[in-house]
């Protein structure tokens, strides 16, 4: 059953073609990128399908993300549905809050995230990533997205709340995890079960929403007892004051703190994942990679000076993101009728912007499926209309870690492509999964041989 979409006034939207009394809800549950691909293919710039009896639209053009996103973001927030997802896990953070708090907030952060405050930072990046690097052995087989996972979070415990969580990252690995699956369930039912109800999900997710809001309220206990003034972003959050000089309760701090805490790792290891991924497929681009990295540093650890001289290196990480963006959907609903471009919204009305699917435009980048860093050479980059690429999101509610992110990812990448060369192994299933994470990740790990490299030029 085809159903098209009314506007208040103005050019009808293009419609999905769905046959189903629920819309396109299998075909998400069974493949969400792939239907979402399928969509935007199908409707071009904008497009309508049903999830269920909710009505959706996709954006897909730059042009309506800039409307949606900058002109009108005050017409819009996240919805019930994201709220009922996000805010058991991540309270009232950054991610989660809406208007006057969320400004607020934001104001107080955003200094703490300026390019010349995170320079501090790309030290302990370096010196936790050589850490990681010196304990895989030659030969060894590795779950990659799990080191990565590793990796990063231990970078984040250090910078977010200076406390080395190396040692726990299975643990608060696992708790973050079901916390996060717990976010993808609510989004993904339609009458999903209240937190409280004695379900065994629900148990072990209140067990790991525990485990981690201790472990928060512990660290701001002992930073506050320790009379220490560091530089580390809880120290930065716990001297916070608004223009009336009152500074956050606990309650807030510790929502940012897990807010940051989860977005601060979980991104830039699905970024590194998925790079590694396509460098082994791509093995001229990989060789193009360490060519740059030896040749630069001939050998010694990166430093946030060098960045400047690895280009290419930041180009593929840039073009890992456009394939496989770490972020899955945007979602936001009017608040208000509100006109996008030539087309009039209800108020109440759910969109929904993909990364995954405007980075694949071919008026945008040419040959979107091959894996072509030169999309990122300065020249190609500058031409891109400016939101035919968002990895981390566009206008006031844009991540406000995205030069952390991208710091941390280029040096990481120089770091471990100068010390190892990872080659997958054969026989895998490399599927992206939407499942169980807020970010894409290979629904069964990525694994791959490690090979030790020795200096070469």
């Amino acid at each position: 059953m085809k159903t098209g979409a009314e506007t208040l006034s103005g050019p009808r939207i293009p419609a999905f073609n769905e046959r189903s009394l629920l819309g396109s809800l299998a075909a998400i549950r069974e493949d969400r990128l792939a239907f979402l691909l399928a969509v935007a293919r199908q409707t071009g710039d904008i497009g309508s399908f049903r999830v269920g009896p909710v009505p959706m639209l996709l954006l897909n053009s730059s042009e309506l993300v800039h409307a949606a996103l900058v002109e009108h973001a005050n017409d819009f927030d996240k919805g019930f549905i994201m709220r009922r997802a996000f805010r058991p896990v991540l309270g009232e953070g950054l991610f989660s809050s809406e208007g006057e708090l969320h400004r607020r907030q934001r104001k107080i952060m955003a200094p703490a995230f300026q390019p010349r405050h995170i320079v501090n930072y790309a030290q302990t990046m370096v010196e936790y990533s050589e850490r990681a690097q010196q304990t895989w052995r030659d030969g060894a087989t590795l779950d990659v997205s799990r080191e990565m996972m590793a990796v990063t979070m231990s970078i984040v415990g250090n910078v977010l709340f200076q406390t080395d969580v190396l040692a726990e990252t299975d643990e608060l690995g696992g708790a973050l995890s079901l916390s996060l699956a717990y976010i993808n369930y609510i989004l993904s039912s339609f009458f999903p079960l209240p937190l409280n109800w004695p379900t065994e999900r629900n148990k072990q997710t209140r067990q790991a929403l525990d485990l981690l809001n201790r472990r928060m309220q512990k660290m701001i206990d002992e930073r506050r007892a320790s009379g220490e003034n560091g530089d580390d972003f809880l120290s930065i959050l716990l001297r916070a004051r608004d223009e009336d000089g009152a500074r956050m309760s606990d309650q807030q701090i510790k929502d940012e703190a897990l807010t940051l805490f989860v977005a601060g790792h979980e991104t830039t290891a699905a970024a590194l994942t998925w790079t590694w991924f396509l460098l082994a497929q791509h093995p001229d681009i990989y060789q193009r990679l360490q060519h740059e990295v030896d040749t630069v540093l001939q050998g010694r650890s990166p430093t946030y000076a060098d960045l400047s001289q690895l280009p290419y290196t930041l180009q593929v990480l840039k073009e890992s993101m456009r394939l496989y963006p770490p972020s899955i959907a945007l979602i936001r609903v009017a608040l208000r009728p509100v006109k996008l471009g030539p087309y009039h919204l209800r108020k109440g009305q759910t969109i929904m912007i993909v990364p995954y699917t405007i980075q694949r435009r071919p008026d945008y980048f040419p040959n979107p499926e091959q894996f072509d860093p030169d999309h990122f050479q300065a020249e190609n980059e500058a031409g891109l209309p400016r939101f035919a690429y968002l990895p981390f999101g566009a206008g006031p509610r844009i991540c406000i870690g995205n030069h952390f992110a991208l710091m941390e990812g280029h040096l990481l990448l120089a770091t471990l492509a100068q010390r190892v060369s990872f080659t997958l192994l054969p026989g895998q299933q490399i599927i992206p999964d939407t499942d169980k994470t807020i970010t894409i990740r290979p629904k069964y790990g990525l694994h791959m041989q490690i090979k030790r490299r020795g200096r070469s030029i």
